[in-house]
Parts: structure tokens; sequence; C-alpha cells
């Protein structure tokens, strides 16, 4: 019932662009923060992005100044540019979601959406 849907994913060529979005669904009663992690072949997964309630951001070192992450409501979004070959992996939708059923924070995860960057 609770969930967060991802979209947004694809394949794109080196220096290109790609937008990727993730709503939070369900009877929910609070969004904490919200994030985007990634994770490539035989490579740890790794914060992209997060956003705090209050909107505040941090991305890791290796997105800065290509990415920005924001939010509205209950969705969070991506904006990637001038992307790289090594920016191929799977992305995850992460938050911290409170279900009415429970009024109890919980971590929650998205299916992962594919970006490929290539030519």
């Amino acid at each position: 019932q609770v969930q967060l849907v991802e979209s947004g994913g694809g394949l794109v060529q080196p220096g290109g662009s790609l937008r990727l979005s993730c709503a939070a669904s369900g009877s929910i009663f609070k969004v904490n923060g919200m994030g985007w992690y990634r994770q490539a072949p035989g490579k740890q997964r790794e914060l992209v992005a997060s956003i705090t309630e209050s909107g505040s951001p941090r991305y890791g070192d290796s997105v800065k100044g290509r990415f920005t992450i924001s939010r509205a409501e209950n969705t969070v979004y991506l904006q990637m540019n001038s992307l790289k070959p090594e920016d191929t992996a799977v992305y995850y939708c992460n938050a911290v979601l409170w279900p009415m059923a429970t009024m109890t924070p919980y971590d929650y995860w998205g299916q992962g959406t594919q970006v490929t960057v290539s030519s």
C-alpha cells in the first residue's frame, strides 16, 4: 500500500540529461528525508543525493555540480545533467515514510530504475 514509485530512467548519450522522479503513494501521514542512491555492477550502493524535510540538499562528490535534487510535497526529483558513462547504474529512491496504519517511521525504497549513459 505504502510505496515509492520511480520513473524517468533510460538510455542517454554522454553529456545528455535525464530527470528522475519518485512519488510516495498510499496512506501516508508524513514524509521525512528523501534521496537517491545508485548501484553499478560490482560496486557498493552509494549516495547520489539527499534532501531533508526542510529542503537542505546533500550530494555525493562524483555528482556535485551536475545533479540537482529537489522535492515537492511527497515527490522527489533528480535532475541529471552532463551525464557520464560512469553514471550508469540502477538508481534507487529512498525515503522515510510514516504510514497512517502505524504512525511509525520506516525506511522505504523504490523499485529501482536503470540509467545507462552510452554512445
